[in-house]
Parts: C-alpha cells; structure tokens; sequence
C-alpha cells in the first residue's frame, strides 16, 4: 500500500487528493508556488514544500523540481491531478524511473493516446467508430486542401497534441481553410510546443459525452457510465451532468463497451475518460482520450457512488478493482456546474482579486468542491475556478431544481463570478428539455438578453 503521496498540483482537486488521503490513512505532501503559500491545500496537507514562484511555468510545471521534493520527503508516489503535468508522459516515466509510483496510466498509454492522430487510428484498429478525417497528420497546405475538399466542409482542423480547446479552427470553405490552417498552427506551436495537425469532419451541434473508464494492472477494465459535457463555451465545460437526457439505454450500452475497447487498445490502468461526439442521429464517433482524472469527477461519484480518487490510488497500491461491470449502477441524477471568476458581462472575462466573502450552500443533495474561503486571493497565473458546485437527486429535475436553489445560495463578494449566468442556463427551456448541445451557449448568449444575469447580480 502506498504510505505517502506528493499533490502534484494546486486548488479544488489538490484538496480533493488531500481529503482521500487522509481517508485512507495515506500521509499527503502539498508542493505549491509562492502565490499558494496560504491555500487550503497547502494548510491542510500533513506536509508541504514550496517549489517556486508564481508562475506555472517556474512552479507546477517543473518536473525536476516535484521530483527533487519526491525524493526529499520520502514519497511513494505522485498524484498529478489535472492539468500541469497530469498528461505529460515525459514527466510520467521520469517517476517511473525514479522508482515513485505516478498515479495515472503508465507513460507508454499517455504518449500514445496524448497524440490525437494516433490515438484516432489505435482506436479504429479496435473498432471503436472514429470522425471520418486524415490518416495522421497533415503536413502538406495542397495536399490537406484536398482532403477537406473530399471530406465536404465544414472541417475542423485540430493540434495532434491539442487540449483545453487550444489549437482548433473551423473552416467552412477553400479560402477559409488556408487561413485557418495556419493559425491552428501557430496556437498548437505556442501552446504545445508542437505545430502538427491533422483534418477531421465537422459535425455540427452535436453532443459532448464522455464515459468514466477504471481498469487495474490485471486487466480488467469497466466504465462507469457517461458524463453529457454539452454545455461548453469555446470547448471549455461550464456544465456536466450524469447520465444524458439523450442517451437510451442501448447507445449507453453500446458506447460503453467501444469506450472500454478504447482503453484496452492501449493497455490502459487507472482512471481515464474516453471522449465522444454524438450526432443527431445517434452515431456516436471517438474524438479522444483523457489519460488523468477529470474536473467533473464528482458527477460519477454521486451517481455510481464509487470514489474515483481512492480508486486510482488503490489501483497504483497494485490493488484489484474490487467492482465488475454488473455492480456498477446508476442510482441518482447528478448536474456540476463550475463556479469560475469571470465576468460573463465583459465576454467571461477573468476577474482575480480577493474574495471579501464566502459562503457555500448546502442541504440534501449539495456537495461542493472548493478550496476558497473568505479573505482568499485568486490569483492571476492560474485558471479562474473558484470550486464545483454539485447538485443530485433520483431525477433529473429535482437535481436541475436543487441546482438553481443552491446557485442563489452561493455568495461570492469582492469578484464577479458564472453564477448569475450559470442561473440564467439552468432556467432556459432548451437546456431544462435536455436539448442542449455543444453550440447551446452560445446561441443562448444570442437570444438571452445579458440583462437577465447582470439583474440577477444587482438582485444579490
């Protein structure tokens, strides 16, 4: 059994990895930048070690620096969370080296499914459905114009080591194609360190459902059933929900055995998620895989149950997963929206500064996942999440219900904040009917006046 752990990271899931620990009697080492040096995180670890200034770049992201403190404290292994480092596979096998168990999949599965191109084609070998598009990358500007021109437009042009949204362009025509192709370029370049893309048909509206995936080191893999991420803005996810409103129970049935064929093509362990589009029609097509835990893990959790962050610790102690696919079963109806610090008046802007006060809701069916308080600073560097809001219940409007009395619960000051504009969504028809898809947002931004979440702020 592992006896300590090093939180590769910072925030809500920081704490999230702390509480578990704790849970399972697993002493737990915060490292943190300067700018967190009074964070829940950092105060509630059994122990905790700076790694730099604030920037991530000089901070989180220093492999060197996590595994110098690795090795200073004695840890058995490492928890990277999401984002930083959690799906660099360089990173990874550094730990493998090392000798210090990296809680994720091992870095062979990173590498292969962190490359989009190739985790499309290993994914197809398997027979899990794929968007018709490039058999690798494209390297070519004549030679990808021709494929788009055979695929038939809309396409969308994607980074091979893309993530976050980052490096992605929709072109609708020749000309369109060209500029589009360039700039996706030079965004995966800047973002990644690696210009490579590659040309998939654009499906248009369509739904954004990802399947849990747990499998251990003995070959055995189950799914957890489906998270609907269809409400995004600019490919990042303001609301998820278990399970979808438009899933039956055949295409879950169906989605969730090419999901676990997805995860076994490549030897898989540990938690990941394997990502869908899914047309109007039903058809449902691989887009990519997560290989670390997810923002929205707690959605599964209050429907399965299961706690997934012990479970991936358990799995790297080199435990048997101790559910078969029958004993997995979705009892509850469960709706996350992330509270960020944005301005959804001034275009979701992002606002840091110094929440003046904090008050979380609470009642049956509430949970929150958030390392503020009252007198906390949200810093500049990092992303703009405050925590998650989670709502459940036996069905999907006393969940969506739930969720709406505990957004006019949750009192942030001294920064703007998603709630109004998270209330505003939670009240629309479209979204209440389960007919939102991934172009909701901003065809709601279109037609709902932005009064109706600024008076909502000026009511509070």
């Amino acid at each position: 059994m592992i006896k300590k752990v090093l939180i590769a990271n910072r925030g809500e899931i920081a704490l999230r990895i702390v509480r578990a620990c704790r849970e399972l009697g697993i002493q737990s080492l915060a490292v943190y930048s300067e700018a967190d040096v009074e964070s829940l995180p950092v105060q509630l670890a059994d122990e905790a070690i700076c790694i730099g200034p604030a920037p991530s770049a000089q901070s989180y992201l220093k492999a060197d620096r996590i595994i110098s403190a690795a090795e200073i404290a004695d840890v058995d292994a490492i928890h990277p969370g999401y984002g930083f480092l959690s799906e660099n596979a360089d990173f990874a096998e550094q730990c493998e080296s090392c000798n210090i168990k990296f809680i994720g999949p091992k870095s062979s599965a990173i590498r292969r499914m962190g490359d989009k191109s190739l985790a499309r084609e290993t994914v197809r070998k398997a027979g899990v459905p794929i968007i018709p598009g490039s058999d690798g990358p494209v390297t070519n500007e004549n030679e990808a114009l021709k494929l788009a021109q055979k695929i038939g437009y809309p396409v969308i042009i994607k980074a091979v080591a893309g993530g976050g949204g980052r490096g992605m362009r929709i072109a609708h025509n020749d000309v369109s194609f060209a500029k589009e192709l360039g700039v996706a370029s030079n965004e995966a370049e800047r973002a990644f360190g690696n210009g490579t893309v590659y040309v998939e048909k654009f499906i248009q509206n369509p739904r954004h459902i990802e399947f849990q995936i747990l499998a251990d080191s003995f070959g055995k893999t189950i799914h957890l059933g489906e998270r609907d991420c269809s409400v995004q803005r600019r490919n990042q996810k303001l609301i998820e929900e278990s399970p979808s409103p438009f899933l039956t129970s055949s295409m879950r049935k169906h989605m969730g055995r090419a999901a676990i064929k997805a995860a076994k093509a490549v030897g898989y362990e540990n938690a990941g998620t394997i990502e869908f589009l899914v047309d109007d029609k039903g058809n449902y097509y691989f887009i990519e895989m997560n290989t670390r835990i997810q923002v929205e893990h707690p959605v599964t959790e209050e429907v399965t149950g299961i706690d997934l962050i012990k479970q991936q610790i358990l799995i790297a102690s080199g435990e048997k997963l101790a559910y078969d696919q029958r004993d997995v079963t979705f009892g509850k109806h469960a709706i996350e929206c992330r509270i960020n610090a944005e301005d959804p008046a001034r275009n979701f802007a992002p606002c840091p500064g110094t929440i003046h006060l904090y008050h979380a809701p609470g009642g049956h069916g509430v949970r929150i996942d958030s390392h503020a308080f009252g007198g906390y600073r949200i810093p500049q560097y990092y992303d703009s999440m405050i925590g998650k809001l989670i709502t459940y219940g036996n069905t999907r409007t006393i969940a969506m219900d739930r969720m709406y009395r505990a957004l006019s619960e949750y009192l942030v000051r001294g920064v703007e904040t998603t709630i109004p504009f998270l209330k505003a969504v939670l009240q629309d028809p479209v979204f209440r009917q389960g007919n939102a898809t991934t172009g909701f947002v901003e065809e709601f931004i279109k037609r709902a006046p932005s009064e109706l979440w600024t008076k909502n702020q000026e009511e509070e």
